[in-house]
This record gives structure tokens, sequence and C-alpha cells, in this order.
């Protein structure tokens, strides 16, 4: 999901979640009538009841589960999670504190209204942004200390005193906001915090950000690797049976600088992506055979993000197929809990897992789900 700025929701390069097949994405689309298409009616009434399904299940997940988003919260005796004085090992839930404030800092905008649900978990994330020992954790890794303070001052909760998160951010040197050395989505990256937590900086506008951007750059990529597969197997006189093994068509790390680049560059679908003229088709395209390459994976994680990327993009997203085989992939994977248990099938929890250790593996699919629930929604009624 996007994520609060170094939180990495992809696998690191060389590695791929699980190969599970899912269904078919036509399959997964909605119910066919005697002619064998899909009824679009139908179609929609899945979408909407899965929705729903999943949007009821991941936020009333996130809600029961507070205490693990809480750094600072006590800590049950043989429940996993690390001991005090442990700073490394207590930065993962000052990161998923950070997660959770990005959720309702979104949710707060698509639906401004009063929702209990959204209460009890601004008031939890308020009380560990003013605890004192927050900042401490935040920065316990040199490399993403100012990123992290910059998140830390962007998504705090309503309620909260400024005065702390002006103090870390003036911590913060002009050479750690330099565009030196960074790479175009890096530059893009800092520059949606630095801008949500009112820092100073010379990173480039966003226009300039944009057009050269991966939303831009890979589906020209994807199509020229996919040539030169092509031109390779020709070569090598495969047998006409054989084929090539199911490949995605960019890498799941590219995948996911798309997914974020869709994010910051929309606003979490806030503004339109300001890419240039017939770019944003050429993104969607690829979007929609990623988001069929993961339901026949059952990549979930990433398929949420993909389902954002494309409301992000301005696409139709709820009259995509590939979006409602998504949607329903998901839907099948989320548990009676309501949790959607691991980032694929292949990485998926199992409900024998000590509790500190399930939630580690399911917390940043499901709260990712119900972001996409939001955002698609909010789309979908629109």
């Amino acid at each position: 999901m996007t994520t609060a700025p170094g939180l990495r929701t992809g696998q690191e390069p060389g590695q791929e979640p699980g190969q599970q097949p899912g269904r078919d994405a036509a399959d997964a689309a909605g119910t066919t009538g005697a002619a064998g298409t899909a009824d679009p009616a139908d179609a929609t009434d899945a979408l909407g009841h899965d929705l729903e399904r999943l949007a009821t299940g991941t936020l009333g997940w996130l809600g029961r589960h507070l205490d693990h988003f809480d750094p600072f919260a006590p800590r049950p005796p043989g429940s996993g999670t690390p001991p005090e004085g442990t700073p490394g090992d207590a930065h993962r839930p000052a990161k998923a504190a950070l997660e959770l404030a990005l959720l309702t800092h979104c949710w707060t905008r698509l639906d401004p209204g009063d929702d209990p649900r959204r209460a009890v978990l601004t008031a939890r994330l308020r009380a560990v942004w003013r605890h004192p020992g927050f900042p401490r954790l935040l920065t316990a890794e040199p490399r993403g200390a100012t990123q992290y303070r910059l998140a830390w001052a962007a998504l705090a909760p309503t309620g909260t005193d400024d005065v702390p998160y002006r103090a870390e951010l003036a911590r913060i040197a002009a050479a750690d906001l330099a565009p030196a050395g960074r790479s175009a989505y890096q530059r893009l990256e800092l520059r949606y915090y630095a801008d949500k937590a009112g820092v100073a900086h010379t990173l480039e506008p966003y226009p300039e950000l944009a057009g050269r951007n991966v939303l831009v750059e890979l589906p020209g990529t994807a199509l020229a690797r996919a040539r030169r597969r092509d031109r390779g197997d020709r070569r090598d006189h495969r047998d006409a049976g054989a084929g090539r093994p199911d490949e995605p068509p960019v890498t799941v790390p590219e995948a996911y600088a798309l997914t974020h680049s869709a994010f910051y560059l929309s606003d979490f679908a806030r503004t339109a992506p300001g890419l240039p003229d017939g770019a944003a088709a050429g993104a969607a395209a690829l979007v929609g055979r990623l988001l069929d390459h993961c339901v026949r994976r059952d990549w979930w994680d990433l398929a949420a993000e993909l389902v954002m990327t494309q409301v992000c993009l301005g696409a139709d997203a709820a009259r995509t197929p590939a979006v409602a085989a998504a949607v329903a992939c998901l839907a099948r994977a989320q548990r009676p809990d309501g949790s959607i248990p691991g980032r694929s099938a292949a990485t998926r929890a199992s409900t024998a897992d000590p509790v500190a250790e399930y939630f580690a593996k399911a917390y940043h699919t499901t709260l990712v789900t119900a972001l996409m629930t939001l955002l698609l929604g909010t789309a979908r009624a629109s």
C-alpha cells in the first residue's frame, strides 16, 4: 500500500510471493449466463458484496488488534514479542503504527463523518504519537530516520500537539532532503511526505517527477522484455506445447514501485496523477495484466495495491473485470476473523501461529485491503 515512506511492501529483489493458482480472472468477475458471457449487473452485485464483506472484516480485525500497533502497550508473557530495550525490534510496531495512521488519514478525507470504528483507531494513534519514546523508535534505523520523521509529522492524528514534530523536523539537515543520489522514485516519495509535513526542500516539482516515473517508463519496458522473450523462445525452438512458465510482465519490486508512485502522484486518488498524455492509459493496461497475474498466483498484497492503483490512475476501476477478479480473490482469502492471512497464499500465516507471529504476517495486507475497500468504494459511489 502504500505505505508510509520506507515501509516497503514488496519482496526483496529476486524474491516473489507464492505461486498457488487462483481462479481465472474472467471466472471471478461475475456469473455467466446461458451464452457463457458475464452479466454486468451480477458482476456489479458480486463486487459490492465482496467489498462490503472485506471492509467490515478488515476494519473490525484492525480495531481488535490495536495493542499490536502500539509499541508501548503491555505485552503478555509468552506473546512472542521482542523483549523491551531492543530498539530495532520495537521499530517494527512503530512502522505498523505509521501505516495505521496512513489508513486513518486517507479514511478521514474520504469520509469526514463520525465513524466509531475510525474514532477508536485515532484515539489509540493519538496516544502513541504523544508518547515521548515514539521518535526514538522511528529513528532507530538511521537510513530511514529522515523519512520517518517526515511521516510522523505528516500523518499526525487530529488533536495532537505539533510542537514535538517541529523539534524532530528541525533535526533534518538540507543534505537529508537533497535530490542528489536518489532515484526519481525515491525523490517522489521524499517530496510527498516533505510537502505533507510542511518542510522546505529543493526537490523537483511533481510534473518533472511524473514525467520520468516508472508509471511512464515501465509499460514500454515490459513490452520490450516480452518481445525479447518471444525472440528467445523462437531461437530455442521450444516444444509447441511446453511454453514459458507464467511470468509477471515486470518484477515484483518494480510492481510495488508502480503502485506507490500512483499513490504519491495522486495523493491516494485525491487528485489526477499528472502523467504525460497517454501515459495513464498505458500504465492502467500494465496494471491490468499484473492483476490477472496476481489472481492466478494468489498474490493478495500486490493485488490490493494494484486495485488502488487503478483508482489512482483515474481508470473506471469498478467496471474493470480484472479489478472485480482481484477483489473476489481477496474475499476468498479472507479468514472468518476478518484478516487477510499474509501477502500471498504461499506465505500465509497459520491459525496455529502465536498471536504476535500471525499479526506480523497478516496485518499489512489486511490494512492495505481495508484501504482498498475505502478507495474503490468511494470511486464506485462517485
